[in-house]
């Protein structure tokens, strides 16, 4: 079987993070350039960012600004905002990308399911289509992704940055129709 994803050569020759950078997720909010660190999003404790070395186009990563190994080294505010984060993610998914399901987890403490690669809890919020190709990173060792992260990191901005409907008065709680 052959694969002929041309498009792959763009992702492959774009700027990965500096060798000086030992602590990525430190350091990456720290550039103050959200668009070339690839951030969606900043709460007040935590910040989605697109996955550099992503499963499906629109991988996301859910990160407290504190670096931390595991849940319980969070505190209730940082919890209660990782956790709403998440919920941002998933909803700026299903806006931009229009995803069919999601898979949600963590990479928890020095040897997580990162492979110890970044000591720094954090969540992967990883977008699903019926019919996508999910079997090739596991068994071909191979990802497809069918979009560059730039462009991927454009189509969330740009939702992002949409104006919200405002809810009409019928919809808002306390209010009869």
């Amino acid at each position: 079987m052959q694969l002929h994803p041309y498009w792959r050569m763009e992702y492959i020759e774009a700027p990965r993070y500096p060798a000086t950078m030992k602590r990525p997720f430190t350091d990456l909010p720290a550039l103050g350039d959200d668009r070339a660190a690839l951030i969606v999003h900043r709460s007040r404790l935590s910040y989605l960012l697109l996955n550099r070395f992503p499963y499906n186009p629109g991988h996301l990563l859910v990160v407290p600004f504190r670096e931390v190994t595991n849940l319980e080294d969070l505190t209730t505010d940082e919890r209660a905002d990782l956790m709403e984060e998440i919920v941002r993610g998933k909803l700026l998914l299903t806006a931009a990308l229009k995803a069919d399901g999601f898979n949600v987890g963590f990479n928890l403490g020095k040897f997580g399911a990162s492979g110890g690669s970044i000591e720094h809890l954090h969540a992967h919020i990883v977008p699903r289509w019926a019919g996508d190709n999910n079997f090739m990173p596991v068994i071909g060792q191979t990802r497809v992704l069918p979009q560059s992260l730039e462009a991927t990191w454009e189509r969330l901005a740009a939702v992002q940055a949409a104006p919200k409907p405002r809810p009409s008065a019928r919809s808002r709680p306390g209010k009869r129709s």
